[in-house]
């Protein structure tokens, strides 16, 4: 018998300190992990900015702000003397760098789970061919992936998979924040709302401002509805362009200031969630919010590749058509996409 499986309390570390939306496709794997170990202490590495989220993430015990430091070496130095000192018995890396990898090698952490990629796979001592750059399948299965493997090898039975959503607020909080944003903007409780947010944080192209405009007219032809342009800190010049070509189609602005913990809970209750492939989607679906986004048909930032982990009925997706150049967001039809976003989500 594995001398391993029989601990009744586990110690693992989830390592994915990249940027916000990679961090939300890991939340499937880490309920996958919670649902399996229970009585486990689950942590997880991410950057300073993810903070704020992973300690609201029902999965998690403990979040570890990863140093940052500039140059590999210095900031695997000061990673592996923090992780050493907690004492854990695993680490799961979703991502591999080479500092983080040495890091985990030098905090002596005797089971070391990562895909088998790049050079810092060389830290790890059980590695799973993925071939991630051929971007098969979504990245939140890659993930999964990993995490079933380390519990094959520990010989613990899998949990089914949780269903979304991954985060979510009390429904009496949202129900009141909702009606002080629909007050504060003048805006009548009857009309649904739609989120977009036009920010390029993401690796993939985004629409240009005169694509989202054209969507949105093509979507006010239905009425019903009031359209909140968010943005973060920095973001505020974009939107008021944005704005100023909606004519007379009603409108807010909404600028996030408190943080992305509260802009998560504005966006629990919109209607609709629209934007390219950026953090903030991948927020909205893990609260299982209605999304539609768009893509460029580059195959590491397809689609596919990064699905977002809402139900299948509540996500649209669109990307230039075959036969265009990958990265062409201009050959997207909006105006055919603003119809399919109507029937599917906004026409009743």
């Amino acid at each position: 018998m594995n001398p391993y499986r029989v601990k009744t309390s586990q110690r693992i570390l989830i390592i994915r300190n990249d940027k916000l939306g990679d961090f939300m496709l890991a939340w499937p794997a880490l309920a996958l992990l919670r649902i399996s170990l229970p009585g486990a202490h689950i942590a997880v590495l991410v950057p300073a900015y993810t903070a704020p989220l992973a300690e609201i993430c029902p999965s998690v015990n403990e979040v570890i702000i990863d140093p940052k430091l500039r140059g590999d070496w210095r900031n695997a130095r000061a990673l592996g003397k923090l992780l050493k000192a907690r004492g854990f018995d695993a680490v799961i890396t979703l991502f591999s760098r080479f500092d983080t990898g040495l890091a985990v090698w030098t905090a002596g952490i005797p089971w070391r789970f990562a895909p088998a990629t790049k050079l810092a796979q060389v830290f790890y001592n059980h590695r799973l061919k993925q071939r991630r750059s051929e971007s098969a399948k979504p990245e939140y299965e890659y993930n999964l992936d990993v995490v079933q493997y380390f519990l094959h090898l520990r010989d613990i039975p899998a949990a089914p998979l949780a269903s979304p959503p991954y985060l979510h607020f009390s429904d009496t909080e949202i129900g009141v924040l909702r009606q002080k944003f629909m007050q504060a903007n003048s805006v009548p409780s009857s009309r649904r709302l739609i989120f977009l947010h036009t920010g390029h944080g993401g690796s993939a192209n985004n629409l240009s401002l005169g694509q989202y405009a054209q969507l949105l007219r093509g979507l006010h032809a239905h009425g019903g509805h009031h359209v909140v342009l968010t943005a973060g800190p920095g973001e505020e010049a974009e939107v008021q362009s944005l704005a100023s070509q909606l004519g007379g189609i009603p409108h807010t602005l909404y600028v996030s200031r408190e943080g992305l913990v509260d802009f998560a809970r504005h966006l629990q209750f919109c209607d609709l969630f629209i934007s390219g492939s950026t953090g903030p989607l991948h927020v909205a679906a893990a609260l299982n919010c209605r999304t539609a986004a768009f893509y460029p048909r580059r195959r590491s930032s397809t689609a596919l590749r990064w699905q977002t982990v809402n139900a299948p009925e509540r996500r649209l997706a669109f990307a230039p058509p075959a036969g265009s150049a990958e990265n062409d967001m201009a050959a997207i039809d909006v105006a055919a996409a603003a119809v399919e976003i109507n029937r599917r989500f906004l026409v009743r």
